[in-house]
Formats: C-alpha cells, structure tokens, sequence
C-alpha cells in the first residue's frame, strides 16, 4: 500500500459516516467557479490547437471546388474503393496492433521470466523512429530483393500493398497499446483473480472471465487510437502503398500534385467519418462494461504467472515480434555506416559526421527543443481533458473528448495545411489582431511557435485516452473524499488523481515526446530556413537517394529519444511525484 492510497482510504470511511458531513461554507460554488475556468481555458486551448485550422480547412472543403470533390467521392467508383481501402487499413492495424500491443504488456506485467526491462525497450523502439525509415528497411529485407526474402529464402515477395502497409503500420504503432494496456494492467486488483483461484479457477479461466472484461476500456481506447493512426498515416502509404491507394495519400496528391488545397481538404474530411463511428460505438459499448479496479481498499500484489500453458504460447509470439524488432531496427543502424546501404557497404563515418554537423545538428537541436517543450504540455493537458470528461462534465464531456482526439483523425498534410492557412497571417477577430502570425519565415521565432502547436495537436490523444482509461478503473470515492475535506478540485486532481494516473501520465509524456521528434506530413507545410526538423531534412535524403544519411539522421534520433524518455520516467516518478504511486 502507497502513501497516496493510504492517505486517501481514511477519509473514505469518514465520509462514509452520515453523521460527519464538514461544512460547505460556500465551498461548492468556489470550487465549481474553479472548474468552469479550467473548462474555459482548457476550452480556448483547443480551440486553437484544433478548432480554428479546422474552421480554415471546412471554408476550403466548402469552395466550389472542395464541394465538387465531395459529389465525386459519392458517385465515383474509383473513390469508392479508396474509401474502402482506407477503412479496411484501418480495421486491420487496429485488430492486430492492439492484439500485440496487449500480449506485450500481459507478459512484461503478469508473466514470470527474465529480461523484462530488455523487452520494455524493444517495445519502445518502433516509436521512436521515422515511419518511413521502418518501411525502407522492410523493402531492403523483405522486398522483390530483399536480404531476407530473395537472400535466404529465394523469395520475389511483394511487400508493396496492404500486406506490407498492415505489417509496418502494425510494427509502428503496436506500442501505443502497449503502454495503455500494461499501466490498465499494473491497476488491476490482484484480489480478483485470488478469488477466482480459490474458487477453483484455471489460469486460463481467469485470464477470460476476470482479466479481460476489466481492461475493456484499455482494448477499445487502444483500437480507436490504432485505427485513426491507420487511415490518417501518410508517410508509410506514399512508400509502400504501391497501386494502393487510400484517403490520406489522395489528399497529400490533391495538394502537392495538382494543387487544389480545397479538393484535399475535402478528402481528409472523409476520414473524419469513420473516425467519428468508431469514436461513438467505442463509447457507447465501453459505457455499459464499465468497471472499477482501483478503490482505496487494501490489496495484494500480483503473483506472476509461470504455467507453460499460458507462458509458453504468449513468449513465443512475443519473442519472435521481438527478433523482428531488432533485425528491422539493426538494419536501420547499420545502413548509416554503409557508404551507399546495399549497394556499396563499404564502412564509412561520413554520413553521421553529415548529421552532427552544419545543417544535421540544426535540426537535431531545434527538433529537440521543441520536442520537449511540447512533450509536457501535451501530457498534462491531456490528463486535464481525461479528467474533465469522465469526473467533471455531463453533457460536454463527448463534445470535448472528441474535439482533443481530432488531431489524429486528420491527415497529418492537411493538418499542417490547415496551420499554414489559419496562421501565416495575424489572426483577426472584428478588426482587431488577437494573435501574431505564428507560422511562416516573418513568423516568431521562425515559425516555431506553430509547429510546437502541431506537435501538441497530433500527441494529445494519446494520453487522453490512456487517462480515461485509467480514470475509468478508479472508483470516484477517492476524489469525493478529498472534496468532501475542503480541497478545491484543482487540489484534488493534483494530489489525489494525478498520483493515481502517473502510468497514464507517463505514456501521454513519453508518446509526445517521440511523436513530436517523428512527426512529418504537417511539419512539411510548416519548416522555414531558420527552423530545421530531422523528420524533413530525412525525407530530404530519402528523396535525393542518399539512404546512408537518412539511417545515419534514423539512428541520432532514436538515441535522442531513447535517452529522454528514461529521463522523463525518472523525472515523473522520483521527482513529481517524489516516489509516490498508484501501485499497491
């Protein structure tokens, strides 16, 4: 038992008492004018993050063009079957990422065997990288004549498609369940499945009738996130995609290609309507399966499960993803010291003295600036949002939970459009200016401002529904004991609830961190001479054939944000909150 569940257990048994209720002294409208200012603000934030480039790119969507473009979606069969294409993408990563996703967290949680903190790393890897440096490597050995599939097995596989889009989308992403399903699975109760053992339950039983059913909210929150990664992501489409196509890489075609902004917008606005289905069944059915883990009552810890039945089959799917993992990634780190990757592997520095110098380390520092200025405020203000919705609204608790996940919804290239449209000039409001232009060269700081607001905006999900998830384990009587002993909300959610959702708080700060350094289709609209970002300056590279240099920028990057993410862990945990968690 943890100081933060001890010290909130005793004034649930005193609130319980109905003949101790402390005094309100007007607490309640004090506290209640507290959280309509945090709405408000919160509110204001979005706004700006989402709402006004998104209120640019409907005025462009609603043009004659953009409205042409709409009519050909419903009655053309070639937009048929890219539509058709992106919800299939989608289903698929979402299926399969959140199975995997989940595997790894059961056995690094409830499996006995060592190497986890070896595993825990593996996992984080295919978050920290490029998308496109994934699928480069999954051509060079899996492709026609790939290493592996022409050089050891005489293969002319065809990696191009969805096959190699659901593999690479799958291996890119899989880590965002992961860190959802293993903080869902550290809150668990342990008294729980005690109960069902002494009731003569096998662990397999266990694992269907109680494991399960109590991380619901984790499995539909992971396959909601998964699934809009899947048909909003870009740069894996325009490398693997070959003859097929889907929304995002249209839309990206319709701007860059034939210069119509109004016929992308339209595009990604079709994205939103799977999005929006998915988002509203998920909520719908996790409403009526919700359940509590966490209630201030004392429990155990978990007994580690070591029956082969169940460790044997989940290690070998694990380990063999693992393997997977470090060939895909080592392929990545050799190829930045191979003067030209599979052509000529001649040993050479030259690429990484290429990185670290001249233009190279301007756009490691300004990415990394700029990384970790958002990584925080992304993390914290989705907790904030969590909590807003599942404690403290009623009837806008949808409203703002949908509009902090529209960042992902949206194709990355219309979202920097929408940026470039909303901000490249002073926004405006009755004449008078409200904002400076935030993005451009004239911009301040060259722009950068915009695109830490980017960057924000596509990392926000994630730790929004890791912390609904988390919130919706712990029982609302913790909370209501602190009000009920005079703490305005603001107190509460930052002694009690925070402490509580640290796990949850550390995948929004981690996942932020790593989206920020490898994010580009809407960094592309946004970069300037004075503003350089890794991600471009590797497509860059890509673009010009040199392979060398972009694994060479690949492998930086994934030290850079391997280094930070542990400094974040010890930083949340031994620093804000001094040790204190929501274990048992």
């Amino acid at each position: 038992m943890t100081t933060t569940i001890e010290s909130a257990a005793a004034p649930i048994v005193a609130a319980a008492a109905p003949t101790r209720r402390p005094r309100r002294r007007g607490g309640r409208s004090s506290r209640d004018r507290s959280v309509v200012i945090l709405v408000t603000i919160v509110s204001v934030i979005l706004m700006l993050l989402v709402g006004f480039p998104l209120l640019n790119l409907l005025g462009a969507a609603g043009s004659e063009k953009g409205l042409a473009t709409l009519g050909q979606i419903f009655t053309n069969p070639t937009n048929h079957r890219i539509v058709g294409n992106t919800i299939a993408l989608g289903l698929w990563v979402g299926v399969l990422g959140t199975v995997v996703g989940f595997l790894f967290a059961y056995a690094q949680v409830r499996l006995k065997f060592r190497g986890k903190r070896l595993l825990h790393l593996l996992a984080l890897i295919p978050i920290v990288a490029p998308p496109f440096a994934v699928a480069t490597a999954a051509i060079t050995l899996f492709g026609r004549n790939g290493a592996i599939s022409n050089g050891v097995f005489g293969l002319q596989a065809d990696i191009y498609g969805l096959p190699g889009l659901v593999f690479v989308l799958t291996l890119s992403f899989f880590p965002v369940a992961y860190m959802n399903m293993k903080g869902m699975l550290e809150s668990l109760d342990p008294s729980l499945d005690e109960a069902a053992a002494d009731l003569g339950a096998s662990k397999l039983r266990i694992f269907v009738t109680v494991t399960i059913p109590m991380i619901v909210p984790g499995l539909a929150g992971s396959f909601l996130l998964l699934f809009v990664e899947g048909i909003a992501d870009l740069a894996n489409p325009l490398v693997l995609g070959g003859d097929y196509t889907v929304l995002s890489t249209r839309a990206y075609l319709a701007v860059t290609g034939e210069y119509n902004t109004s016929a992308g917008a339209a595009y990604s606005l079709v994205i939103l309507l799977p999005a929006i289905l998915v988002f509203l069944v998920q909520r719908y059915w996790v409403s009526r399966k919700s359940v509590v883990s966490v209630t201030g009552k004392p429990a155990g810890t978990s007994e580690l499960i070591s029956s082969p039945s169940i460790r044997v089959p989940v290690l070998t799917i694990v380990g063999f993803l693992c393997l997977l993992i470090v060939v895909i990634y080592t392929t990545v780190l050799i190829g930045g010291f191979l003067r030209v990757p599979g052509v000529n592997n001649e040993f050479t520095l030259d690429h990484f003295a290429f990185v670290l110098g001249g233009i190279g380390s301007k756009a490691m520092i300004d990415t990394t600036v700029m990384a970790l200025i958002a990584a925080p405020i992304a993390g914290v203000l989705g907790m904030l949002i969590a909590w807003l919705v599942v404690r403290k609204l009623r009837r806008a608790a949808g409203l703002m939970d949908f509009v902090g996940m529209l960042g992902l919804a949206v194709p990355g290239t219309v979202l920097g459009i929408g940026y470039a449209l909303a901000y490249m000039t002073p926004t405006m409001i009755g004449g008078i200016q409200i904002l400076p232009a935030l993005a451009g060269g004239s911009a301040a700081f060259a722009g950068g401002l915009a695109i830490v607001m980017v960057y924000v905006t596509r990392s926000l999900p994630s730790g929004q529904r890791a912390g609904v998830s988390a919130l919706q384990q712990i029982h609302p009587a913790i909370e209501e004991a602190s009000t009920s002993l005079g703490a305005g909300s603001g107190t509460t959610f930052r002694k009690v609830t925070l402490p509580l959702i640290q796990s949850a708080l550390i995948t929004g700060v981690t996942f932020a961190f790593a989206r920020s350094m490898t994010t580009l289709s809407p960094i592309v609209f946004l970069t300037t001479p004075g503003m350089k970002i890794m991600t471009s300056q590797i497509l860059a590279e890509v673009d010009s054939g040199r392979f060398g240099n972009a694994f060479a920028y690949c492998t930086v990057l994934i030290a850079i944000v391997l280094s930070l993410i542990l400094l974040f862990n010890v930083i949340i945990r031994k620093v804000v909150f001094r040790g204190r968690t929501h274990q048992r």
